[in-house]
């Protein structure tokens, strides 16, 4: 059994389980991000894939993100949340998360999980270019990124050694809170058995 396979073999059944919880939170906004080459902007013809849930919680004013990818070109270089694009689901816009990257993500791999929980009451969770514009606040920039991606204009993206400027990306989607456990254990599931299978191919 290969490192991944084993991965694969413990991280099913905990994500199956995810699929069948699903709890109600009053103060919680939760995405999900699908990314993908084509996505990217310019697009690409990157073959990885990605899957992440975000969640964030206006009350705790936390935010918490977790997912998985595989079939990168290049190894990761960084990963975090951009804000906010002009138009709702296009073009590009600056980094408002943690710089370089998200302390925690799995870098200088091609596929991977990821669970990154940031305090949004700290400066630390975001940019210090995305702070001063919005007036030096952390307050107010923690109200544009969720107003940002609810308005459809945040997105997701994973940067490699193949493509530094981003080999895939998603924007945030709003889904129904019912759904969105259930959303994340079949994305993550997706991106597993598409791994197996590029691996039995190879």
């Amino acid at each position: 059994m290969t490192p991944f396979t084993k991965i694969v073999h413990w991280a099913l059944p905990v994500l199956l389980l995810f699929a069948i919880a699903v709890p109600s939170w009053a103060d919680t906004f939760t995405f999900t991000s699908t990314l993908t080459g084509p996505n990217e902007a310019p697009p690409n013809t990157s073959p990885g894939t990605g899957f992440a849930m975000i969640v964030f919680d206006n009350v705790a004013h936390t935010l918490s993100i977790n997912g998985a990818f595989s079939g990168l070109q290049g190894t990761t270089t960084m990963s975090h949340i951009h804000c906010c694009t002009a138009v709702p689901f296009a073009g590009t816009a600056g980094v408002a998360t943690q710089v370089p990257s998200f302390v925690g993500f799995p870098l200088g791999v091609t596929s991977g999980f990821f669970s990154i929980n940031l305090d949004l009451t700290l400066a630390s969770s975001f940019n210090p270019a995305f702070v001063t514009a919005n007036g030096g606040s952390v307050a107010a920039s923690e109200a544009a990124l969720l107003a940002g991606a609810i308005a459809g204009t945040d997105y997701l993206n994973i940067h490699t050694t193949v493509v530094p400027g981003g080999e895939i990306r998603g924007f945030l989607v709003t889904v129904p809170e019912v759904s969105s456990l259930s959303l994340l254990g079949i994305g993550i599931a997706g991106i597993l058995v598409f791994s197996i299978r590029k691996r039995a191919s190879a």
